[in-house]
């Protein structure tokens, strides 16, 4: 019997595969645990209806991460630090101030989780990596200098 899966199932498949399961498989374990449904052409149509919906949010998640990283790329954030004399600074710059300054000085709110920033710890021109999306990645430069 052909079926199609709903959720994930060890040893059978991953959800949206259409697999072939023996009939007391499906009739007995499947079907009755909601796993999977009957791959009849109403339910066909309705995964494929799914899996291009499903596409086309990829597609408007890319592109607006792509917008995003686009105007990351060009910017210049200046970050003000608290430092001596000799230039070092008190203390180290994290995501979390990376991430305070980018939504103060471009409006753009990124969750801190997504910056990859080294502990920085000397003033002057740095990068940090952003992870827009899996597939859209941006070097961000910012500056640290003395307050």
């Amino acid at each position: 019997m052909k079926v199609i899966l709903l959720e994930d199932v060890k040893g059978v498949g991953k959800k949206g595969d259409i697999v072939n399961a023996s009939d007391g498989h499906a009739t007995n374990f499947l079907l009755p645990r909601k796993l999977a449904m009957e791959a009849n052409k109403t339910n066909l149509a309705q995964l494929d209806a799914q899996k291009k919906k499903a596409e086309q949010k990829l597609a408007q998640d890319i592109a607006a991460a792509q917008q995003i990283a686009d105007k990351l790329k060009d910017a210049k954030i200046k970050i003000p630090v608290k430092s001596g004399s000799q230039g070092k600074m008190f203390g180290s710059i994290s995501n979390k101030e990376v991430a305070e300054a980018v939504q103060s000085q471009l409006g753009i709110a990124i969750d801190k989780k997504k910056y990859n920033v080294q502990a920085v710890k000397t003033l002057g021109e740095h990068t940090a990596q952003v992870n827009l999306h899996p597939q859209v990645k941006v070097a961000l430069t910012f500056e640290l200098v003395a307050q």
